[in-house]
């Protein structure tokens, strides 16, 4: 019997059942849907991280306070210790680094912003006039925060663009003057639409000279120091340098953290990478239990099929084009299965994608052909029993039925 006598047979045999057959495919498509769907989630978090990171700028080392390889909190605040703070005089030290190109101190708090009756709760980032460049931010109207002296302070904001259409409306913001906190301070600039950005929505945040912002919230210790180093080769040596200077200026203690933005973005690729395949072989487990389905049925069908398989033997089919028209049967199935699953989870992804467009959601591409290949490779496999118990049959006795 050629291929397509195989085929043509096989196919026909599937018709005759069609509800045996329809139930076998929607168990191998939504197993397929589940490993698709599963996997554009855990790539979409990969490149949302990523893109997050992407975003600080490019050739950053980051100077944390406390002493952690990931981050400012290490077990001596968890036990109420307060680590030394991370001073402007140290930030200052920092800057004259040989391979540092430019550094943005940053001071993060809250603060009341007002304008007449207007108040708003909002998040108030001081630093200074590198900030822009460092962090690759736009400006939408005016200027950015004036350079000079970082110890210098100066009664002068950016808004981010909602804050200013919340308070100003379609008006003039530039110029004017708002309250934040206690103090009074004129607006010089507006930001562009920037968006979410770790954990900062800069459209909401209003930016101070770092020495204000010390004032405002009246303390002296920096969130963080981003520093930019003159190229991606000399990024180690940054840190290194960095790392050097703050031992030596904080009497021999290693109490802060310095990391690279690529081995930030290294682990985390790691992690969600090794993530995104855990979460599909979970959900390759159900093309396995589609595969136990198709045994089953094909062994069902082997018994309501005996008189077939029987005259088929006696027309001088021999065993093993018995078992190739069932290995086509279950080709055949796994094959629409996969075809159906592939449009059921892509059309999942862009649902998801629409629900939250700031997820980049986009199943992998050996995460779809894995996907395939085991709905097929489960298929075939376990249709080899019902296949052998068939080809197996006695003509003579096949034909009785018996």
């Amino acid at each position: 019997m050629k291929l397509t006598d195989t085929l043509q047979f096989a196919s026909g045999s599937l018709r005759g059942s069609p509800t045996r057959t329809l139930l076998m495919v929607l168990a191998m498509s939504i197993g397929v849907a589940a490993v698709v769907i599963l996997t554009a989630l855990g790539e979409g978090a990969r490149r949302y991280v990523i893109n997050q990171f992407s975003s600080l700028g490019t050739n950053l080392v980051i100077v944390l306070p406390g002493r952690t390889e990931t981050a400012g909190i290490g077990p001596g605040m968890l036990l109420g210790q307060i680590p030394h703070e991370i001073s402007l005089d140290d930030a200052e030290a920092i800057s004259h680094g040989l391979t540092v190109k430019r550094i943005a101190p940053l001071t993060v708090g809250s603060a009341t912003l007002s304008l007449n009756a207007l108040n708003r709760e909002v998040v108030v980032l001081g630093s200074t006039a590198n900030l822009l460049t460092v962090r690759h931010m736009n400006m939408g109207l005016g200027s950015f925060l004036p350079s000079g002296d970082i110890h210098e302070s100066a009664s002068v904001c950016v808004l981010g663009i909602k804050l200013k259409r919340e308070l100003f409306g379609v008006g003039q913001a530039v110029g004017a003057w708002v309250r934040l906190g206690d103090r009074r301070f004129r607006v010089i600039g507006v930001m562009a639409s920037q968006g979410e950005s770790m954990g900062f929505n800069t459209d909401e945040i209003v930016i101070v000279p770092v020495a204000s912002a010390h004032q405002l919230f009246n303390t002296s210790g920096l969130f963080r120091i981003l520093i930019e180093s003159k190229s991606r080769d000399v990024i180690e040596q940054t840190k290194h340098d960095a790392e050097e200077i703050m031992f030596q200026r904080h009497n021999g203690e290693k109490d802060v953290t310095v990391i690279t933005q690529d081995a930030v973005l290294a682990t985390f690729d790691r992690i969600l990478t090794a993530l995104t395949m855990a979460v599909g072989a979970i959900a390759a487990i159900s093309l396995a239990v589609a595969g136990v389905l198709i045994m089953n049925v094909m062994l069902i069908a082997v018994a309501q099929r005996v008189k077939e398989i029987g005259l088929l033997k006696a027309l001088g089919a021999p065993p093993k084009e018995i078992r190739t028209i069932f290995f086509a049967e279950a080709a055949l199935l796994s094959g629409i299965g996969s075809i159906a699953g592939l449009v059921l989870g892509y059309a999942g992804s862009i649902l998801i994608g629409q629900i939250y467009p700031s997820l980049p959601v986009s199943p992998p591409w050996w995460a779809v052909l894995a996907a395939c290949a085991t709905a097929l490779g489960t298929g075939i496999l376990f249709s080899v029993w019902p296949a052998r118990r068939a080809a197996k049959l006695d003509p003579v006795a096949a034909l009785a039925g018996r």
